[in-house]
């Protein structure tokens, strides 16, 4: 997969190329119910959407109004690429331009490095959500700003973030 880029989703356009994502990953992949992933909560959402190239969409991610982000989905053949993590940080920067401070999400125990690396801390134990374990995570300072300083930092190439992992104190320091 050469290049993409994530964008902020218009729901009533873009709900195709989301539900596409979200179809394959969670329903398909994950064997979750239609009728647990279809939560009526979408069309009050701001979503991202990523896409390859190409223009075909390959990650989607939602933004609720009390500031739970879910929804984070990228299809099997565009990860490790650093999509997931542009996603969540653009997902975080429309938390903060809505006044949203304290944003948490409902990670799958599968994934819990993956947000670790970017910023966040478990904050539950282990429960299940369609029969699959999670834990509640919130950002390691507590807000939005510890997530957004690390995020300052970034370079881009040739469409691709590439970052250096550091998992900071809830102080700040390293």
């Amino acid at each position: 997969m050469k290049g993409w880029r994530v964008h902020r989703a218009d729901w009533r356009r873009d709900q195709n190329a989301v539900r596409s994502v979200r179809r394959r990953v969670f329903i398909d992949e994950q064997r979750i119910p239609e009728s647990l992933e279809w939560d009526g909560r979408d069309g009050a959402a701001a979503h991202v959407l990523a896409v390859d190239g190409a223009g075909t969409p390959v990650g989607t991610g939602r933004l609720l109004e009390d500031g739970r982000i879910g929804r984070m989905a990228v299809l099997p053949e565009a990860r490790r690429r650093g999509i997931g993590r542009a996603m969540l940080e653009n997902l975080m920067r429309l938390a903060r331009s809505r006044g949203i401070e304290q944003v948490y999400l409902d990670a799958q125990v599968s994934v819990l490095d993956f947000y670790r690396q970017a910023g966040f801390e478990s904050v539950s134990r282990t429960f299940f959500e369609a029969g699959i374990p999670h834990q509640r995570m919130k950002p390691v300072s507590g807000s939005l700003e510890g997530i957004e300083s690390r995020a300052a930092g970034t370079r881009h190439r040739g469409g691709c973030p590439h970052r250096v992992h550091e998992r900071l104190r809830a102080d700040g320091s390293a």
